[in-house]
């Protein structure tokens, strides 16, 4: 080889390995749709473990509590309702199944909700919401089976005045994994949003309880405690909103902002649920968002 040719052919060699990586890229993210592209990776927005989620629009807000003040139209503060769109006072199992839904998923006619956040006493109107359902930490995801039809929770202590574990309930910027337990100031690429962490252990006989809370637990290391000894599905539930720049002004409907919670009613088309479960929970895979699909 002469000198004057080796550079000629180094270019050649340089091209060709940059065709090649970019060839795999498109591989990788061309012709796929978001779950492929998720599960591809191995990563999702909850990290490695087994996940999959749901994406829910806002659907109506109303001062009822089908968990804490049933029956009582206008006893609660004011909440912000997503899945199921007939969500009121009134709601039970029944009642729901043969309802629409906000969510992208037909067949989850889940009632979920969160209270009320006020900008200067107005109401802003959500731009969404996302269920993440996953293993709790350390849980291992083959013992998990799905959510009891009806199953009723409730996360986050409305009535703190201080700061909650973020693990539980905290405010967030956009995707960032970073919580906080006020109001930060985001940016307009990162909008404002909370996280609230529902229990993963359930006591295996009530779908409720006086408290509405002690029917159901959290995991402790990856294990249940033995008056909870049923393994379920970890959901996280974010809500998203239109805010960014300075926090100043906000408040929940229920009074400050330490006090983030939200509540969960399942009324899940429970053969879908049960095989979301399944397939990528059981299965050990991270799915991305589910539609009507079967997914086996």
């Amino acid at each position: 080889m002469t000198a004057r040719l080796r550079p000629f052919i180094l270019l050649i060699l340089v091209v060709a390995a940059a065709a090649a990586v970019v060839g795999g890229v498109v591989a990788l993210t061309g012709p796929s749709d978001e779950a492929s592209a998720v599960s591809s990776s191995g990563l999702g927005p909850q990290g490695r473990v087994p996940q999959f989620k749901v994406e829910c629009a806002w659907s109506h807000s109303a001062p009822d509590d089908p968990i804490v003040h049933p029956g009582a139209p206008g006893r609660s503060h004011l909440h912000d309702f997503f899945g199921n769109v007939a969500t009121d006072a009134d709601s039970s199992l029944s009642a729901l199944l043969p309802e629409d839904t906000s969510c992208q998923n037909k067949l989850d006619t889940a009632a979920y909700w969160a209270p009320a956040l006020l900008q200067d006493g107005a109401p802003v109107i959500p731009t969404g919401s996302v269920a993440y359902y996953r293993p709790g930490p350390g849980v291992d995801p083959e013992a998990l089976g799905p959510y009891p039809p009806g199953l009723m929770m409730v996360a986050g202590d409305m009535a703190t005045v201080g700061p909650q574990d973020p693990g539980v309930a905290a405010w967030h910027c956009g995707a960032s994994p970073i919580l906080v337990a006020e109001p930060p100031t985001c940016p307009r690429t990162a909008p404002l949003g909370v996280r609230i962490a529902f229990p993963d252990c359930w006591d295996g006989e009530r779908l409720d309880s006086d408290d509405h809370r002690s029917h159901v637990a959290r995991s402790d290391e990856g294990h249940c405690p033995d008056g909870h000894p049923v393994a379920i599905p970890q959901l996280i539930f974010e809500v998203h909103y239109p805010v960014s720049g300075d926090p100043g002004g906000l408040e929940l409907a229920s009074g400050g902002v330490h006090g983030v919670h939200a509540d969960f009613l399942n009324a899940w088309d429970q053969d879908t649920l049960e095989r979301e479960v399944r397939a990528c929970l059981n299965g050990g895979k991270v799915c991305g968002v589910v539609s009507n699909r079967a997914t086996g």
